[in-house]
């Protein structure tokens, strides 16, 4: 007996069937590609670099009702502190407002903690908030000793004053456990916050420091360290597990003194750092530090762009360092261009001298991975080294004669 034969038009369906499958199958991979093309062009150029050099994205605190701080008194006898926090409060309550200080020294014995949409503000440098003698008899909200600090409040201005911790004449290091615990301008746990025009002088800990903050900037601000043989640490501009930010327009120099560190730091302790651009600043880190560091622990620092700076006069120029890293202190995505890096000095930190660049270097456990270091000029500044990985690109990158 004859085997039945299978309808031609069932072979035609199955045949259609299987080509309609392996095309489904190719769209998938195709998909999937792209996609993976995709983010790994997303990723190597961060938001970072998107970020104006000369503007803030951030716009702080916008009332322009004012609040003047009575009973404050530009001398350096009257404690101040009272006076300007009624103020603060009194435009918090109002919904916001700019509490605006004339210029004068004014005496600050406590800490300044600045509520949701206030602006403070004075009329420039000659504006200073100065800690007083009994500055350290108390301590911020959160510990420490900070002049101002944002604690919790968000869409804030700190704008156009000098903040002086008195670190020449006070022991900031009578209390050893709180001398880094907060610091001298001291933004933390906030959203949308503009430093601008801030001055800081005579500190005892990181003079402007940003923690577990995000949509941020920090701009045209002035900082110095000038004291020798008192303190450690001191850091210019410090950004801890923060993210969404701009670091730009300003003068740092941690070295009139030789107490200074780190000028500009990324710096991570409990979360990540990213979506950061460090932009047009002048920069002089200090005898025990670098220009600026990109310190790791077990969190991750990615797109961060570090463009159009000038470095000089620091041990170091630009650099990783690693403290109790691990798998997941991995920095990639980190984009170091057109920066100008001059006349490294050797220091406490590098006896014998640092060098311009370097990238994965200082003990990195994690990958290091599409860094591109591009456009740099070094002038007696050593060499550009970045760790081998993938996606790094070290290239057109100039030297003095």
């Amino acid at each position: 007996m004859s085997t039945p034969q299978r309808p031609r038009y069932r072979d035609r369906q199955i045949h259609k069937g299987r080509i309609a499958i392996a095309v489904g199958s190719v769209i998938i991979a195709i998909s999937i590609i792209l996609a993976f093309i995709v983010l790994r062009n997303r990723s190597a150029y961060s938001s970072a670099s998107n970020f104006s050099d000369h503007s803030c994205s951030a716009s702080g605190a916008t009332s322009t009702r004012v609040f003047a701080p009575s009973g404050a008194v530009a001398n350096t006898t009257t404690d101040s502190t009272g006076s300007i926090q009624r103020a603060i409060n009194a435009a918090a309550s109002a919904g916001g407002g700019v509490v605006a200080l004339p210029a004068g020294t004014f005496l600050i014995n406590g800490h300044l903690i600045l509520k949701n949409n206030v602006k403070l503000t004075g009329v420039g440098p000659q504006t200073v908030l100065k800690a007083g003698p009994k500055f350290l008899a108390s301590k911020g909200p959160e510990g420490g000793y900070p002049v101002v600090t944002t604690s919790g409040a968000s869409n804030i201005t700190i704008a156009n004053l000098t903040a002086d911790q008195n670190g020449t004449v006070l022991n900031g290091n009578a209390a050893p456990g709180e001398r880094l615990t907060a610091f001298l301008v001291d933004v933390r746990n906030s959203y949308n916050v503009v430093v601008d025009g801030v001055y800081t002088r005579n500190p005892f800990t990181y003079s402007i420091a940003v923690v577990r903050s995000n949509d941020f900037c920090v701009t045209h601000c002035n900082t110095r360290v000038a004291t020798s043989g008192r303190y450690n640490s001191l850091d210019g501009i410090h950004i801890l597990d923060s993210h969404t930010g701009q670091v730009i327009n300003n003068y740092v120099d941690q070295r009139v003194g030789t107490d200074g560190d780190d000028g500009l730091t990324a710096h991570t302790i409990g979360a990540p750092v990213y979506d950061v651009l460090y932009a047009n600043n002048r920069v002089r880190g200090g005898n025990n530090g670098d220009g600026m560091m990109l310190a790791v622990s077990n969190y991750p620092i990615y797109d961060v762009t570090i463009r159009d700076n000038y470095f000089w006069g620091s041990p170091f120029g630009i650099r990783t360092g690693y403290f109790d890293s691990g798998a997941n202190g991995a920095v990639h995505n980190i984009t170091i261009t057109g920066n100008s890096i001059y006349n490294l000095i050797p220091g406490n930190a590098f006896p014998y001298g640092g060098n311009a660049i370097d990238i994965g270097g200082f003990g990195a456990r994690a990958p290091v991975t599409d860094i591109m270091v591009t456009k740099n000029l070094t002038c007696h500044a050593g060499i550009i080294t970045v760790v081998r990985g993938a996606g790094n690109t070290v290239g057109r990158n100039h030297s003095c004669p």
